[in-house]
Parts: structure tokens; sequence; C-alpha cells
């Protein structure tokens, strides 16, 4: 049996596991986000990560000035023209963020067993006995034998570079704490999470407010990544925050679910956001390392019967220092894509790692070989059992559009649509084949001028599973109607055939709108 053809339930012929991998003009179906920053924000480096599958760039503003993401922004822009690779943008806010305050950026070495003080005083020196913080009411949150992390952004989790402290008391406003293990802390940022506590600092800061609505309204981000999502109140407001910045009412908001606090309201956020990003990092110190694989398997089957894309962070930590993964990484990679991820998403490892190009070249290729034996048939059946009947009528067409893809061995999925939604609800019921959204732009005006919708739609499905955009040409009709004609479906098929995922003799299902019915049809490709 081919190995392209196996499943995880099917005998797994061991010479098959030899046999090289066919290169495909999609790297993977599953998305890779990239952290642009210090070590991937040349031109020539963006270029690399793009060639590589990197389809969402993230721009962290936990750290650095606008202009300095600004400045990647615009390189990015060059190597999107120079790469012709389509990529979405994405703001990361800082949220209720707690961090140590280390002005002259001085190494700090933590002893076990000995007492570092937290606190709040900014304007005194970071040393191994002091550690001023950005957060004022610690003292307040916390309480003897809670426990508080420290590790250089994003978390590490090593137990060198990172440290566990345990309050011993509270002095006035001061948090005095039990080093319990040794650890060099080193660079400008150090993040502090203080484990399953409330911390009274709200989920969209004014410097966040100020960032969305400058930078990110100027660049018409596409999403806003919304740190430490805590209740579903802290994405409507942020939703109304957007809906007053003009473009930025389109923008989808990815809610972060970081702490337990987020877990606990995790389905009232779900129903809110547009998607949901699992934060590993904070997440793996709020909840035991035991009960994290569950929290990630329950999500992601959440996500995945509701139709919004799941994005998973913190997969290949050691690849920030070396060029290859470990094989546990490896192997957690191809899980989070047969537990349904849409998305990985990588920060540290694009950030500040040494090898951004490779690490998402190598986590493209491990995506691809998990989709491989992916179970689509159980993952169908399951999904159309939990959508129930009566369906309604755009969920039966992209169920339908899917079982007749798969039924007839179709190349690909055409999916005309203007919203993005037709496209996406195919996506949800992921088809062994990829799927080209087809954004019909729409005429719009605000009374003073005129303009087309569509640019944002197709940007937005960058980061759903299986899901490939093409903007169409306003002046096309859906179909021609006369030989001279040229249809925005022979577009979208020449489109096809020129990455190489049609040729002659293949089977291509569409999904299009005619009048006021929607139609599935199945087109057999001549020479």
């Amino acid at each position: 049996m081919p190995s392209s053809h196996l499943l995880l339930e099917e005998p797994i012929r061991m010479a098959s596991i030899l046999e090289p991998s066919k290169a495909s003009f999609f790297s993977a179906m599953t998305k890779i986000v990239g952290t642009l920053g210090p070590k991937s924000r040349s031109v020539e480096t963006i270029s690399g990560c793009l060639k590589a599958g990197m389809s969402v760039a993230r721009f962290d503003f936990s750290w650095c000035d606008p202009d300095y993401h600004q400045e990647t922004l615009e390189n990015l822009k060059t190597a999107i023209k120079g790469t012709k690779k389509l990529c979405a943008v994405m703001l990361d806010t800082v949220g209720a963020e707690m961090q140590v305050v280390n002005k002259s950026e001085t190494t700090i070495s933590l002893e076990i067993d000995a007492q570092v003080v937290l606190t709040p005083n900014q304007g005194q020196e970071a040393s191994s006995a002091l550690l001023p913080i950005n957060f004022d009411g610690l003292a307040q949150a916390v309480k003897k034998g809670d426990t508080i992390f420290i590790g250089q952004y994003l978390f590490t989790g090593s137990e060198t570079t990172s440290v566990w402290l345990e309050v011993s008391e509270v002095q006035g406003n001061d948090v005095v704490c039990s080093i319990k293990n040794s650890a060099t802390l080193t660079g400008s940022l150090f993040t502090l999470h203080a484990s399953q506590i409330h911390i009274d600092l709200p989920t969209l800061t004014e410097k966040d407010k100020e960032v969305i609505s400058t930078w990110g309204a100027k660049n018409k981000i596409d999403f806003l990544s919304l740190s430490y999502t805590r209740h579903a109140e802290d994405v409507r407001e942020a939703r109304d925050f957007l809906s007053k910045l003009g473009d930025l009412s389109q923008t989808q908001i990815f809610a972060k679910i970081e702490n337990v606090e987020g877990l606990t309201h995790f389905d009232e956020i779900l129903q809110e956001a547009d998607g949901i990003i699992l934060s590993r990092g904070n997440l793996g110190i709020d909840l035991p390392p035991e009960k994290v694989f569950l929290f990630q398997k329950s999500a992601l089957h959440k996500c995945n019967m509701a139709g919004k894309p799941a994005v998973l962070t913190r997969v290949v930590d050691s690849m920030t220092d070396n060029l290859r993964p470990t094989r546990a990484e490896a192997t957690d990679v191809a899980n989070a894509v047969l537990d349904g991820s849409d998305a990985i998403l990588l920060g540290a490892e694009t950030l500040r790692g040494l090898y951004p190009v490779e690490t998402i070249s190598t986590v493209g290729r491990i995506c691809s070989e998990a989709e491989k034996v992916f179970n689509q048939d159980v993952y169908f059946k399951r999904t159309v059992k939990f959508v129930g009947e009566p369906m309604t009528h755009l969920e039966s067409i992209a169920s339908s559009a899917v079982r007749a893809a798969i039924k007839v061995k179709a190349s690909i999925i055409i999916c005309f649509t203007s919203s993005g939604r037709a496209a996406r609800l195919i996506a949800k019921y992921r088809p062994t084949m990829p799927v080209l959204s087809v954004v019909i732009p729409r005429l719009k005006t605000n009374q003073l001028k005129w303009s087309f919708s569509g640019a944002f739609e197709a940007r937005q499905s960058l980061i759903v599973r299986g899901l490939f955009p093409m903007l169409a040409d306003p002046r096309h009709p859906a179909e021609s109607t006369s030989a001279s004609n040229e249809s925005i479906l022979k577009v979208a098929l020449d489109h096809g055939k020129a990455l190489g995922v049609i040729k002659s003799h293949d089977r291509v299902v569409v999904c299009q709108k005619l009048g006021d019915a929607s139609v599935v049809k199945i087109i057999e490709l001549e020479d």
C-alpha cells in the first residue's frame, strides 16, 4: 500500500517509512505562524521563511517599539513581492503580563535555597538579591507557599535559564521568595508568571490600545492575538475597540489561552473568538505537566467542532539553538496535527533562534508526514455527527463537497466565496486535498469613496488548515458565457495547474453560488 494512503490504524510497512517524501508545492496543509524578530527580520531571511512555508507573520509587542516592528513589516512586504507568497499579519498584545525590569541588562545568577525579593520599586537595580517588577499589586495577589516562575521571554522551561520561586513572606509591597533551582537569567526581558493566581491587570492594556489604534490601524492587521484572555468579555471588549477603528472591524481576534482562568471559561471564550491560540508556555506552568496534553486534546476537539482555527505553540524549543528538533519535539508536532491543529506558532524559535528558516522547513515536513496518516474518515463522521440534523444549508453544501471530493479522488476543491465563510466550512471537514478559496471581491462604499473588499478575507484563510486563498479579478465572471470570456473558474484552474496541484485528467470539485442556489459539481479536466 502506498505510504501516502496509510492510516495509523493500519499496519505500516517499515519499508514505506524509508521511502523519500514526495515534494509538493504546498509544504503542508497545516499552517505555520512565524514570529519575526532580531534573527528573522531581514528581507533575505523573511523570503526564506515564506518559501519554507510561513503563511502568517507574528509581531510581538511585548518587546521593542513600533518603529522597529514597522521596519520589519516593510521588509516583509518586500519579501512578499519578491517571492509572490501571500502572508498575513498578526499583532500580539502584551496583555496582563508581568515582567522583571532589568535596565542595565546584567546577568543575574540565582542560587538554590537562597532568597530573592520581588519589588515594585522599578528605580532599583536588578541583582541576585532583588528583582524590580512592573506590577504594583503582586504582594496583594500572592500568599505564602504560592509558586512564581521567571524566565527569559519566551519561557524555555529550562532549569538553567528559568527559575522557580516559592513565596516565603509578604513585606508591604515586596514579596520575599525562596529560590527552588539554581539558574542564570540573561537578556533584557524576563517574564514573571504567578501560577494559578488572578492578576488584577486589564487584558487589553492602555499600551495595547495605543499600539492597535496606531500601528495596527495603519497596517490593517489581519489578526489580533489577545494575550491572557481570561473571559469571553475580554474578547467582546477587544471587538468593540476594533469596531471603532475603520478597517480593523474586519480584523479577526484570536484568544490566547495562557492560564487556568482562560481554561475555566474556555467554552464561552471559544464562542466569542474567531480562533484560539493554545499558549502552552504559560499554561504549562499553571497546569501540572501530566495535565497539559488533556487540555490540548480537549481544546483542539472543541475548536475543530466549532469550525474555528486552533493554533498550538511551543513545539520545537530546542531549535532555538539547534539545527534539529529532539525526537520528543518531532513527535509532539505530529501529534498536534493528528489532534486537529490548524497551525503551529513558532515564537523564540524564529524570533531569536539561530535557524528560523530551517525550523519552519522542519516543522512543515513533520506536519506533512502526519497529514498523510490523519484519519479523515473517522474525523469526517465525527464532525457530521456533532453537527447533527437538520444541517444548515451552508453546512450541508460544505460537507457534501468534501464527501464528493474524497469519493471521486479529486485533486483539489475550488470554492468561490466573498466572506470566506463557505471555504472555512469546507476546511472544517478536513478534506485530504487542498481547498483553493477563490475570494470574489465585493464593491463597497463609505459614501466618500468606492472600494473593493476581499484582501482581508483572502489573507485570513492563511491560518486555516488546508485552505489556500486566491483573490479573483472582479472584472471576470464566475463562469464564461462565451469562448472569448475568461472566467474566474478558468483562472482558478490555470492557477492550480501552475502550482502543480492539478494536471490533465484530474477531477476537481467546485463549490459555488448560482443565483440563490449553492452548487457542488465535479469537473474532469481534459488535456
